[in-house]
Parts: C-alpha cells; structure tokens; sequence
C-alpha cells in the first residue's frame, strides 16, 4: 500500500495534468485572436509561454510523473525513449521559464526605456528573441540525452534510465551541472527580481513626477491614459512574476540536493518543491482571467458559442 504523500502526489498530477492542458490551449486559443487588448509583442510572449507551459505539462506530468507512478512498463520507458523524453522534458521546463524572463523584460523596456520602446517592443523583435532563446535552449540540452544509460535490461531490450557514474566524477559532467543550476532556475530567479525592482522605482518616480505637474496644471482632473496603460501592464507583469518566484522558491531551495531519476517517494520537500514547480505550467491562464477584462470576456464568448450553435441547430429543424 502506497503512504498518503504518495497518494497525495499522484492524485495531484492527474488534477494538474486535467486541468493543465486545457487551460492552456484556452489560453493559446484565446490570445492568438488578438482581441485581449493587448500589444502584438505581449501577445507573442503570453502565447509563447502558454505553448511552453503547454509542453512542460505533456512531457513533464502526463509523459514522466503520471506514466512512471500509474502504469507499468510500456514504450516510453524502453532507454531509446525515456532518453530524448528527458531531454524535451528538460527543454519545455527551461523555455517556460526563460520565456517568463523575456517577457519581463519586454515590459521592463516598455514602461522603464522610452528611446529603446519603439525599436525593441515590436512583433519582429518578440520572434526573434523567443526563437532564439528556444534554439539556444535545445541545443544546450543536446548533452541531457547522454547523460543517461540503461537501468535494466530484460529479454536484450533496454528500460528505464540511470544516470551513468560519470555524471558525478567527470568534471566536465559536473562543470555542466554547475552551468544548468546557474542558467536555470537561479538565474532567472535573480533577473526577474532584479527587473522587476527596477520597473518598481522607475513607476514610482515617474508618478511623483507626474502627479507634481498634473498639479500645477489646469487638466488636474483629466484622466491620464498613460498612467492607465503602465498601470495595467504593471499588475500584468507583476502578477506573473510573483506567481513565478512563489511557486519555485520551494524548488529554489532544494535544488542543490536532488537528482531527478533518484528522488525519495516520501520526502515531502522533494514531492512539495516539483508539485509547486509544475503548478506554475497552470496559473498564468488564471492570471489573465483575474487581471485581463477583455480576455475574461473572450473566454466567455468561446463558452457560449457551442451553447449558441446547438440552440440554433435545434431551431432551424424545427422549421
């Protein structure tokens, strides 16, 4: 019989995986329409994160957790498979969160640089940074793959996968986990801070100052659709960033003692730090629920239209 952590952690990734895939192809759906009030850059980053979010979920829950904890041996645990499985869970993982630190610093640009804005907060610029980044994201797992042997051989067939000896005493094994502790998630933990520090105090500078001469004024009170527009790409930036750095400060802290292939079942800071690592794969849909009125509002034209389209089905055979 499984301990309840156990069964508390699977549980939770089938709800994950139930919840996780459609709300993120919702929020793919929704935002490439374009109809969110939202500039074309930030639209390419929010699809873009929501499409990372997307695959972390596929490979990393559905693919790894779900298939390792409810089924026996099957095809994606033969070595030839679970091998570039890793790899691609590896990569999603890695773009989710570098295309988070893209966006923030788009918006960093948008409301901190003025002179930097018009040439860097274009659609040609968001795909050539989210491409980029993807590349270079693939390419620098590309060693992940022969990272891992064969953990058992049954009948000459290969299964499951073990981290070979010298990933732990090669030094160029160990300089390469050095480098992907750095490059991810310690790295943009600090960015994302640090970006956001800043994009703090350059708003309140800049509403001092504006206050003062709005005072000294005759439009005192006019509305100031500038400060409108920082306003709401400041609760959207803020409110996925926060979101980031609370759901992986679990993992943050215990990422300098684990290995994935062999964690304890029981540990509830090990199951707690990837339960809430993968959690953060779900709640940016939710954010643009809670913070974007026009995408609540597309959400809610998707949801009527099958309602609409039965209803009128129904009525013209009727006539």
């Amino acid at each position: 019989m499984l301990p309840p952590i156990e069964w508390i952690r699977n549980i939770y990734y089938v709800i994950l995986a139930l919840i996780g895939v459609p709300v993120n192809l919702i929020a793919i759906v929704i935002l490439s329409m374009g109809k969110c009030g939202l500039s074309k850059c930030t639209t390419y980053y929010l699809v873009a994160m929501a499409t990372a979010d997307l695959l972390t979920v596929l490979t990393e829950v559905v693919l790894r957790r779900i298939n390792n904890y409810f089924f026996s041996l099957n095809f994606l645990k033969l070595t030839s498979v679970c091998r570039p499985l890793y790899v691609f869970v590896r990569s999603s993982v890695d773009c989710s969160v570098w295309f988070t630190v893209a966006f923030t610093f788009d918006r960093f640009v948008a409301i901190c640089c003025q002179k930097l804005k018009s040439k860097y907060c274009t659609k040609k610029t968001a795909v050539v940074v989210l491409g980029t980044t993807a590349v270079l994201l693939c390419l620098k797992n590309i060693p992940t793959y022969f990272r891992y042997k064969n953990r058992w051989i049954i009948n000459n067939v290969e299964w499951r996968c073990s981290n070979r000896r010298s990933y732990f005493t090669d030094p160029r094994w160990i300089g390469f986990r050095m480098f992907e502790k750095a490059l991810s998630p310690l790295l943009p933990f600090a960015l994302i801070i640090f970006l956001n520090a800043l994009t703090v105090k350059h708003i309140l500078v800049g509403s001092r100052v504006r206050k003062l001469l709005k005072s000294q004024s005759k439009g005192e009170n006019h509305s100031d659709p500038e400060m409108e527009s920082r306003r709401k790409s400041m609760i959207l930036l803020f409110t996925v960033s926060i979101s980031f750095i609370l759901l992986w400060f679990v993992y943050i802290l215990y990422f300098f003692n684990i290995d994935d292939l062999f964690e304890d079942p029981n540990d509830i800071f090990d199951n707690l730090s990837y339960m809430l690592r993968n959690l953060s794969c779900c709640t940016n849909t939710f954010i643009y629920m809670a913070v974007q009125s026009r995408f609540r509002e597309q959400l809610k034209s998707a949801a009527k239209s099958p309602v609409i389209a039965v209803v009128s089905c129904i009525n013209s055979q009727k006539f």
